[in-house]
């Protein structure tokens, strides 16, 4: 049984259902935007990339289920508990960023994202995560955000320094991956910090 607050919520609940999923902008010409059903073909053949594969365990097996995925996308922004942008530039998807597991009450949610091959090594995530963070700490009033990356992933762990995200701790045995179980990051940035 879940008791009422004694102290107001962080952010509302509604706050973030009230409006459209918001389209954000990076330096280098990136466009944040919410994903749209003609962009299933690249989605799927992301998950064909090896290091996508490697660090990402849930892969889909059609372009079906990544329409559907795309729907539950928009559901999680319903029910404010997700938001997922497609990272563009010029109309071409480079990557993926998100927010999971919102929690309005206590104003919390966690980081993911994953880059194309073309993207990486360019700045792209770091500039795309920093937008998304900014927002979220922000505009959407939200207090902190956790990002969790394997400790083998020292791409995901550099992007996660250059958006500001400090290192906090180790997760022990924390995830499971395609080659066993690895130990895990845990970065967060808070509001108030700097990129």
């Amino acid at each position: 049984m879940k008791f009422p607050l004694s102290i107001p919520p962080a952010v509302p609940a509604g706050t973030l259902a009230a409006n459209p999923q918001p389209v954000l902008t990076a330096p280098g010409g990136l466009v944040l935007r919410a994903w749209e059903d003609a962009d299933a073909p690249v989605f799927f053949a992301a998950y064909r990339d090896p290091a996508i594969r490697r660090w990402h365990t849930r892969h889909p097996a059609s372009e079906q289920q990544v329409r559907e995925a795309f729907a539950h996308y928009r559901l999680s922004w319903q029910r404010e508990d997700g938001a997922s942008w497609a990272v563009t530039r010029g109309g071409e998807v480079l990557g993926r960023m998100a927010l999971t597991g919102i929690d309005l009450a206590d104003g919390l949610a966690e980081c993911a994202y994953w880059m194309l091959p073309a993207a990486r090594g360019a700045g792209v995530a770091p500039r795309a995560l920093v937008a998304v963070s900014d927002w979220a700490l922000g505009e959407a009033g939200l207090h902190r955000l956790d990002l969790n990356h394997s400790t083998r992933n020292d791409a995901s762990c550099r992007v996660a320094v250059k958006a500001g995200f400090r290192l906090e701790g180790t997760k022990r045995s924390e995830a499971v991956h395609a080659d066993g179980r690895h130990d895990m990051h845990l970065h967060a940035r808070i509001r108030g910090d700097s990129a």
